[in-house]
C-alpha cells in the first residue's frame, strides 16, 4: 500500500466517523484506491456506487480542506463516475 493511500484511509476514517450511506471509491492516480463502504474505510479496488478519480496532489488538498471537492470537479481536477448524489454527499462530508 502506498503512503498516500495509507494516509488517505486514516484521514477518511476520521472525517467519516459517523459512516457514509453508500459505497464509494477514491481512485488516486498512480497510488491506488480507497473504498468507503458504510463505516468501513480501507484500501481496495472493489466496484462502488460512485468512483471519484483525482491525482494525489488534488486528493491530498481535498482531505486537508485546502480544496473544495466541488471546485476540484468544476476545474476538471476531479472526475466522477456513477451516482452524482453520493458524490455530492461525500464532498459535503469532506468539506
Amino acid at each position: 500500500m502506498s503512503d498516500v493511500v495509507t494516509a488517505a484511509v486514516a484521514a477518511l476514517k476520521e472525517k467519516l466517523a459517523g459512516g457514509f450511506d453508500g459505497k464509494a471509491k477514491f481512485l488516486i492516480e498512480g497510488e491506488g484506491a480507497v473504498i468507503i463502504d458504510g463505516a468501513d474505510v480501507r484500501e481496495g479496488d472493489d466496484d462502488a456506487d460512485v468512483t471519484l478519480i483525482a491525482d494525489a496532489d488534488t486528493f491530498q488538498a481535498m482531505l486537508a480542506g485546502d480544496l473544495n471537492p466541488t471546485a476540484a470537479f468544476m476545474a476538471g481536477k476531479l472526475t466522477v463516475d456513477g451516482d452524482m448524489g453520493l458524490a455530492m454527499q461525500l464532498g459535503a462530508a469532506l468539506s
